[in-house]
């Protein structure tokens, strides 16, 4: 077949995009996506100046405050962005650095002598590229200058617009919802987390962040009035860590049992590359291993964190067969059986850092690999010898971890040994789909044989499988791999997702791109879905990760009228239909919760011969018909079908991980084996807890 033949393909065919053009063009290859993620990370990209001002000496105070109509405003008393006219563009300093991609001060000279993270200088530009409102106030030499823009765009010159003591920046932004359609919504808990974890990594560095929403009076931004002095009161949170990663350790580990009594911290430099780790192991089968360069989080790792795990794994073995706690005969520990349990926080700073892609996830900067392996070697080896007692435990985990893996080893041969004499056979209890192709294949997790049964009978048995469970399933927080696959109910899970588990599971064996948790309106049903995903959490979190997870969200009540039925999810929706179908006044009594109950008519409304012919008011003898769903297996294979696995028609909530760190922690308290912690969760929230008895 001959290939087309292009008509026009020419000079003029190129394009070109000036200024921010590209920004916007492309969103995604600055700040990753333009959903929630990307969303958030126009914050870090402002705020990752203001904290380069702190770690440089200049500032010691940050406010990130959250602003009706979605706006942003970060504040900090550094030096100020320079006004003057810059050399090269002719303009001021701000409108460059703000319009033009890859200006700033962190490529050289004396701007920042120290370490920054804003490598590539396009943070603040593409901020103001993907906004519909951007306002830059820079106090400094005594007075105020101020420029805004749109859209990238300057709508005027740099201008002086009062005077001031001070000296810092104010960034104010507003996102733009045609940039961001999944919405411009700004979370609170998110923006906390990650502040939380920045103040640990500047030591002196005080971090505020204020939630401004319902605040209706305009909030000034003159200097003598930042920092929150506005008299009005907000939900403010503040940070302030001198403990640095050591402190942030002892937070990690919070609801946790230290094997271990010290916690190891060591701050030096080498290589002209500063280190800074801190370490302890607990009582738990996870690893905690959090990366920064430059104060950011290299979620992805890179060089020093291989640095790191090699010296560790050596480091370890050197000592046990030194103290003749490994024998002659006995194979070393490896890089896995070290890291189980530990929580371990690494900060590198480089004045010339590279990263690999503009998300800065990974570090490639070869020289912190070295700095790394030489500075913990040296004071990891000391913390050893110093610490006899801290060490044996240590090593002891380490060979526990040994066991363990060679027993779940066993025990995941003999599960797929299983599978492969049964000609590798499903579950039995599965009802599987009869597509082969996993884009399209669902699988939904129902609670028990009733609602299986229904499920069963009211799916598209093209690309719906069902796998019922039998009771709640085993707390994976608390039992190791060889028991957990000893569990039915969680081999059975396992077999059925088709992608191993372990060293060695493969997401691309994943046989269903959709795994639907459907559980129970009730207090047992969501400890199921809690069970569910503590599993997929902690043993699939790559799968959470690319989507594939979610819980379904079967309706709470059906409210039949004549031949009218409607499905409710919550209790406001069942009073608005109620309402639309004229029962606007009836009182609702406690009978009402059961199946099939009845409520009155409401008192009927008396109107005159014109108001009849502007409203029509229903008179009827009849009751609508509240029925309150307590499980699936209440439902008819119809209803099943219609209001839960339609995907035409049903609701589905996805389950991601936004803060992996405080995830963990979350799990450990709720899951794990310490029940102090559980416990005075539970009596804090129990006021607010809305549970169906």
């Amino acid at each position: 077949m001959a290939a087309k033949k292009a008509s026009s393909y020419g000079a003029d065919s190129i394009q070109v995009l000036e200024g921010l053009e590209p920004v916007r063009k492309r969103p995604g290859m600055y700040i990753g996506s333009t959903g929630p993620d990307g969303l958030h990370h126009l914050i870090w990209e402002i705020f990752d100046n203001s904290r380069d001002e702190a770690m440089n000496g200049y500032a010691n105070r940050v406010e990130i405050t959250i602003l009706p109509n979605d706006t942003i405003r970060v504040v900090d008393n550094g030096r100020g962005i320079p006004t003057d006219i810059h050399p090269k563009t002719k303009v001021s300093a701000l409108d460059t650095i703000m319009t033009t991609l890859h200006a700033g001060g962190k490529f050289g000279g004396d701007g920042y002598a120290g370490a920054t993270g804003g490598l590539h200088g396009v943070g603040a530009s593409v901020v103001n590229a993907l906004s519909i409102m951007c306002k830059v106030e820079v106090h400094r030499d005594g007075v105020v200058n101020m420029q805004e823009y749109k859209q990238g765009i300057a709508k005027s010159k740099v201008k002086p617009v009062g005077k001031s003591k001070f000296t810092g920046t104010v960034v104010t932004f507003q996102p733009d919802a045609i940039i961001f359609k999944e919405g411009t919504a700004f979370e609170l808990s998110r923006i906390v987390s990650h502040l939380r974890q920045q103040a640990y990594l500047v030591k002196g560095l005080s971090i505020t962040v204020v939630d401004a929403r319902e605040v209706k009076d305009k909030l000034e931004l003159e200097c003598e009035t930042y920092f929150n002095d506005i008299g009005i009161e907000c939900p403010t949170t503040t940070f302030y860590f001198e403990g640095g990663l050591k402190s942030l350790v002892k937070h990690y580990n919070e609801f946790s049992k230290a094997v271990h009594k010290n916690v190891f911290y060591v701050e030096k430099e080498a290589e002209n590359v500063g280190v800074e780790i801190s370490l302890q192991y607990i009582d738990d089968m996870t690893t905690k291993l959090v990366a920064f360069a430059n104060n950011i989080h290299t979620t992805e790792g890179g060089t020093h964190v291989t640095g790191f795990k090699t010296a560790l794994t050596r480091l370890i073995n050197a000592y046990a067969r030194k103290n003749n706690i490994l024998k002659e005969k006995d194979e070393n520990l490896t890089g896995d059986d070290v890291l189980e349990g530990l929580t371990c926080v690494i900060s590198v700073k480089l004045r010339e850092i590279q990263f690999e892609g503009q998300t800065k996830s990974k570090l490639g900067s070869m020289e912190a690999q070295t700095a790394v392996a030489t500075v913990f070697s040296e004071s990891f080896s000391l913390f050893l010898e110093e610490n006899p007692d801290d060490a044996k435990e240590i090593i002891n985990k380490g060979l526990l971890a040994l066991r363990a893996r060679k027993a779940a080893k066993a025990a995941k041969d003999s599960v797929l040994r299983k599978g492969a004499l049964e000609g590798f056979s499903l579950p039995g209890k599965l009802a599987d789909c009869q597509t082969n192709d996993p884009s399209l294949s669902e699988l939904f997790i129902v609670e028990g044989d009733s609602a299986g049964g229904t499920a069963k009978m009211g799916r598209d048995r093209v690309t719906q499988a069902i796998l019922p469970l039998r009771g709640k399933i085993l707390n994976v927080e608390r039992a190791r791999l060889d028991r957990m696959l000893g569990s039915e109910q969680i081999k059975n899970l396992v077999l059925a997702m088709g992608a191993a588990i372990g060293d060695t599971f493969n997401i691309d064996k994943c046989r269903y791109h959709k795994l639907i948790i459907a559980t129970d309106a009730d207090v047992d049903g969501a400890h199921i879905r809690t069970l569910l995903l503590t599993f997929f959490y902690r043993y699939y979190k790559p799968i959470i990760e690319a989507g594939y997870v979610y819980i379904a969200q079967p309706p709470l009540y059906k409210v039949a009228y004549g031949k009218e039925v409607h499905y409710a999810f919550t209790d406001e929706e069942k009073i608005g239909i109620l309402k639309k179908l004229g029962f606007e006044n009836i009182e609702q009594g406690e009978g009402e919760e059961g199946n099939a109950d009845e409520v009155q008519d409401g008192e009927q409304q008396e109107e005159s011969g014109d108001e009849k012919d502007a409203k029509t008011v229903k008179k009827s003898s009849k009751k609508p018909s509240i029925q309150r769903y307590k499980g699936l297996g209440e439902m008819n294979s119809d209803e099943l079908w219609e209001t839960t696995m339609d995907p035409e028609t049903r609701v589905l909530k996805i389950v991601s991980i936004h803060e992996a760190e405080e995830s963990d922690r979350v799990f450990e308290m709720l899951m794990g084996s310490e029940v102090g912690p559980r416990k005075s969760f539970i009596q804090t929230h129990a006021k607010s807890a809305n549970i169906d008895i």
